[in-house]
């Protein structure tokens, strides 16, 4: 179950899609204040946040651009301001769909449904060139053409592609065969 915070000032707004959100299977969170929706993100793992940009302690882009900078969290402005500039600002923002008020419930269901599907893939898939991991079946591809791999294989992989630096011999045999693997040494003679 997907846990949804709403960041709206507007009760009427609030409840119409917290009801609608939670009858979908949805776990809801309500803040009616930038400063609520900081204390409930420390609390609690969302997956997608519904925001508004005029709160009454704050601006939605700034929370949102100080969102963006901690972690790749996927957030829907849903607002009063519809005009183009309102628009492209918020994007520029951080925001990775806008939906101006007025607005369809149901388009609001669907934008959700969409980020939410686009998130798993991100976090479904480890990609480097034309190298692609599949997480969840530990499956590699290469430009597209599936490769055989063993477990061993995929994991060296995915401990290559993550690391930021050189990997040592000891950190590549303990991911591989664990933290007694030690290894060996070079045959010696002449």
């Amino acid at each position: 179950m997907s846990t949804i915070p709403l960041v709206e000032d507007n009760p009427h707004i609030m409840k119409i899609n917290a009801r609608l959100l939670t009858l979908r299977g949805y776990q809801v969170l309500q803040a009616e204040t930038v400063t609520q929706a900081r204390e409930q993100l420390c609390w609690h793992p969302v997956d997608l946040i519904v925001l508004d940009i005029l709160l009454p302690d704050g601006s939605g882009l700034e929370l949102c651009r100080e969102l963006k900078a901690q972690r790749p969290i996927p957030i829907l402005f849903l607002t009063a301001l519809g005009e183009n500039q309102d628009v492209v600002e918020g994007l520029r923002a951080g925001g990775d769909d806008y939906l101006a008020k007025p607005y369809d419930l149901e388009v609001l269901v669907v934008r959700i449904e969409a980020r939410l599907r686009a998130a798993e893939e991100v976090r479904r898939y480890c990609c480097y060139g034309g190298l692609k991991l599949d997480l969840l079946t530990m499956t590699g591809y290469v430009n597209g053409q599936d490769i055989q791999l063993t477990q061993k294989e995929f994991t060296a992989l995915l401990l290559a592609r993550a690391a930021e630096h050189k990997v040592s011999q000891e950190e590549l045999m303990e991911a591989l065969w664990g933290p007694d693997a030690t290894p060996r040494a070079a045959p010696s003679g002449p």
